[in-house]
């Protein structure tokens, strides 16, 4: 199993993308600006879009991939996501006022997009791959997801900012071998990181502090102009300092 990182960055400009995951070639862990770069036929491909929670730089390409490759697939692209993100998705974006709704076109019989509800815990298997919804601490009903080859586990947080839950979660992995984690802000933006559930570094030491396990960690959400001074404040802790950026384009190997 192959997953390629095809945007990581809190934010965009210039070569930055915004968070996607590309498992295989059929199936997106959120769907930000980086599913933009790909091709025509590598759209095509696209089976399955699971999704952490619904803020724009997770969902952003959703409703463009979708419009893209709806005449020319045979079958509907699947959103697997919770009943709550499902629901805003529904509410919020494919409501035809933002983007036409592609649950009922071209007919609710056979449409262009379905939805396929998860509980948290809830392992969906797909093509010897399987992944699992985490709970995850975020401002809005959000998850993490475990990507499970049988011999191997990647376990992306997605926005969070850390709860006992998650840390439960992903220390009963016994064979967890990549850790991505989110730190959007600095020591210095410690309070607006709490208000809006995201990691500073300070904080990502107290998670992963209680972390059992050794995977190899990297950091994603780096918000733009502050990579060198987040990721020099991370690698300044004993706690931390085997942590990497995680970098646009990179493939984990299960």
């Amino acid at each position: 199993m192959q997953i390629k990182v095809l945007g990581c960055s809190g934010g965009v400009g210039g070569n930055m993308r915004t968070t996607a995951l590309l498992v295989d070639d059929d199936v997106l862990i959120d769907a930000g600006t980086g599913v933009g770069d790909l091709s025509l036929e590598a759209m095509l491909k696209i089976d399955h879009i699971f999704v952490t929670h619904t803020h724009l730089d997770h969902i952003a390409f959703i409703p463009l991939l979708v419009d893209t490759v709806m005449g020319l697939r045979d079958i509907p692209v699947t959103i697997h996501a919770t009943d709550e993100v499902i629901a805003l998705l529904k509410q919020h974006v494919f409501n035809w006022h933002i983007w036409p709704d592609f649950n009922q076109i071209p007919n609710r019989h056979q449409p262009f997009l379905v939805y396929q509800a998860l509980a948290i815990g809830q392992a969906v298997t797909i093509n010897q791959k399987q992944i699992t919804a985490l709970p995850a601490n975020h401002v809005v009903p959000a998850v993490g997801y475990q990507i499970n080859s049988g011999e191997y586990s990647l376990v992306f947080t997605g926005d969070t900012g850390g709860s006992k839950a998650f840390l439960d979660a992903i220390n009963a992995i016994n064979h967890l071998k990549y850790l991505i984690i989110e730190t959007a802000f600095s020591n210095a933006e410690a309070v607006l990181a709490l208000r809006s559930k995201h990691f500073c570094p300070n904080t990502l030491a107290n998670e992963l502090q209680q972390l059992q396990g050794k995977p190899e960690v990297f950091i994603t959400h780096i918000k733009p102009g502050e990579e060198a001074t987040i990721m020099q404040e991370i690698n300044a802790n004993p706690i931390t300092q085997h942590c990497k950026a995680l970098q646009n384009q990179q493939v984990f190997v299960l």
